[in-house]
């Protein structure tokens, strides 16, 4: 009869079993949130390259249909739907917040967040567009190089 008891008694897992299971899941936590935080970042950045290079195939298009002359403000590129429905978003976590505004400048070391656009005509620039912010990437590029 005694061995039965004996028995019973040894099911389950002991406090220190337990704790040692917490403590390697806590571990195993704290490497994987950094890493997911990481990639989180990483997608962002790789969704406003996109989108830059979105806006900049629409002013060559722009550009083709008015025979070699860029608009004088990047929204035109939005007026009546025939290039872009709306410009797309800028993502620069954590420097700004996603937005899709553009600002005509010609200035490069302005930042904010969004688009930055040389509107000046008699600029040799006339017609670029950039990430309007003077962050670095993931890679240590600042935006305003792309």
């Amino acid at each position: 009869m005694q061995s039965l008891n004996t028995r019973k008694a040894k099911r389950g897992f002991t406090l220190i079993e337990l704790m040692i299971v917490v403590a390697i899941i806590g571990i195993l936590a704290a490497i994987a949130i950094p890493k997911f935080a990481d990639l989180i970042r990483k997608s962002n950045e790789g969704a406003t390259r996109g989108n830059l290079g979105a806006v900049r195939s629409a002013l060559s298009i722009y550009y083709g249909d008015m025979e070699g002359v860029y608009p004088t403000d990047v929204n035109a590129l939005t007026l009546g739907q025939k290039y872009m429905k709306a410009l797309p978003v800028a993502k620069v976590p954590p420097h700004h917040g996603d937005t899709n505004t553009a600002e005509n400048t010609s200035d490069t070391t302005v930042d904010g967040g969004g688009w930055g656009y040389n509107s000046i005509t008699t600029n040799s620039n006339f017609g670029t567009l950039w990430v309007k912010c003077t962050h670095t990437d993931t890679k240590s590029k600042p935006w305003t190089e792309y």
